[in-house]
């Protein structure tokens, strides 16, 4: 009860304000109260703006729709507090960062942000940072709702042959792929090398006789950060690889050029640009060791031999896998890759490594191919490679034997939304709500908004 009162005192003071600020046309006013939670008509309003920015289309009657979605998201928030749940901050940092830095690098800098969102940068972040904190929030409570739900093979079964032959899934082709990969070493000339070119590019800048940004845009091998100067724009820690991280938070003078670093991409050289509290921005020039002809070479022909003796039968390529292959993500399952956006072994062609795809593109079932080099994205090194086509299964309609798994991922998607939508109706019920007489005649999709 003082929990309602507050509320009504609330909405008193609003209103009062309100006819106070008319002359000044800033009207806000409560819309909907949700619990102990409200909706103001300005949130409705920043929504729209949001929805706008980001090119989002919002079907039917936004003014229906958007403080729907705004409640509903409260019903989930108010249950992560019921039942404690909290996220890493450092997450959330890192995820605010990274959404901020993209945004900048397609509008272009930080001040286009700023002028298209007509508020300062620190307001944009912070919204930002509580709109990724929420979402995480959210998330998180509705795994946990539907954390134990999972259809048995006999529920699978019958979903499926309730379905009509129309509304059964077209499957593309799929193809499942076991591989051999070998990284050639890069000597320890080239990786000297690469060290002596930075320190040199580090001394003429040191000394003035060089432009820290011109030789970024002249040799650093990051080619998007290179167009800027070798800037990264403004990043927390968590944002970067930790020794990238440490050497860009120790960084004082401006006009110095930070020691060489190593992380997963090569070396770097940084050099100061701004810090703000917890955040720095940087340039940097990033240059990559390179294998040598002759050791590329020695690798595919190594492979070539490997792949030839597969084919004569001499060996299979699960020995070839266990003796040769340093993949160290296919190694232990006998070369077979694995789908990590499914969790099975199929692979549709534009899930594949572009050059893995073309490879297998007309090959054949069990089929080797020749082999060829690529940058192997876990470890952002070259490595040559030779695949063989273990299956192929053609376009189709989705049946049990081929697509177990995708009918079950189907099926259990539509048992968590169906949980979901009833546990969205049962907390209608049970929570205090109270909409302005406005949005009576709204079609929503959960009716039970408006107590009959």
């Amino acid at each position: 009860m003082y929990k309602k009162y507050l509320i009504i005192c609330a909405s008193v003071f609003l209103i009062i304000t309100n006819n106070i600020s008319a002359q000044n046309n800033i009207i806000d006013e409560i819309i909907w109260t949700i619990g102990d939670d409200v909706i103001l008509r300005s949130d409705v309003e920043e929504y729209k703006k949001d929805a706008q920015r980001s090119g989002q289309t919002i079907e039917g009657n936004e003014d229906c729709i958007i403080p729907e979605q705004i409640a509903i998201q409260k019903l989930y928030l108010h249950q992560g507090d019921l039942d404690s749940i909290t996220v890493d901050e450092r997450t959330v940092t890192q995820e605010t960062e990274y959404r901020l830095n993209n945004i900048i690098s397609q509008i272009g800098s930080r001040e286009r942000m700023e002028a298209y969102w007509e508020k300062p940068y620190n307001e944009i972040r912070d919204e930002m940072r509580q709109f990724v904190h929420d979402r995480m929030i959210i998330q998180q409570v509705q795994r946990k709702l539907v954390g134990n739900i999972a259809p048995t093979p006999a529920e699978v079964r019958r979903y499926f042959n309730g379905l009509s032959t129309d509304s059964l899934p077209t499957v593309p082709t799929q193809v499942e792929l076991q591989i051999v990969s070998i990284q050639p070493p890069v000597p320890i000339e080239e990786i000297n090398r690469t060290k002596e070119r930075l320190r040199e590019f580090a001394d003429r800048v040191n000394n003035g006789e060089a432009d820290f940004s011109m030789l970024a845009r002249l040799y650093s091998e990051d080619a998007e950060t290179a167009k800027r100067g070798g800037e990264t724009d403004f990043f927390g820690r968590g944002m970067m690889t930790p020794e990238f991280a440490n050497v860009a938070f120790n960084l004082t003078d401006p006009t110095k050029v930070s020691r060489i670093v190593e992380t997963e991409y090569g070396f770097h050289i940084l050099q100061l640009i701004e810090r703000r509290g917890d955040r720095v921005n940087v340039r940097h020039i990033l240059l990559k060791p390179h294998v040598t002809t002759e050791d590329r070479q020695e690798a595919i022909h190594l492979l070539d031999s490997v792949a030839n003796q597969i084919r004569e039968g001499k060996i299979t390529f699960e020995q070839a896998v266990v003796r040769f292959s340093t993949d160290k993500n296919t190694a232990l399952n006998a070369g077979l890759m694995m789908n990590n956006k499914t969790g099975s072994s199929k692979f549709e062609y534009q899930q594949l490594p572009s050059e893995v795809a073309k490879a297998v593109y007309s090959m054949k079932t069990n089929e080797i191919s020749d082999p060829f080099t690529m940058i192997d994205a876990n470890i952002n090194k070259e490595v040559v490679t030779v695949v063989k086509l273990k299956a192929r299964t053609e376009t189709h309609k989705a049946n049990l034997i081929d697509d177990y798994q995708l009918l079950k991922n189907i099926f259990e998607s539509k048992m968590q939304d169906d949980f979901l939508k009833n546990w969205i109706a049962k907390k209608q019920k049970e929570t205090y709500i109270s909409i302005d007489p406005e949005w009576a005649n709204c079609e929503f999709q959960y009716p039970g908004w408006i107590k009959k």
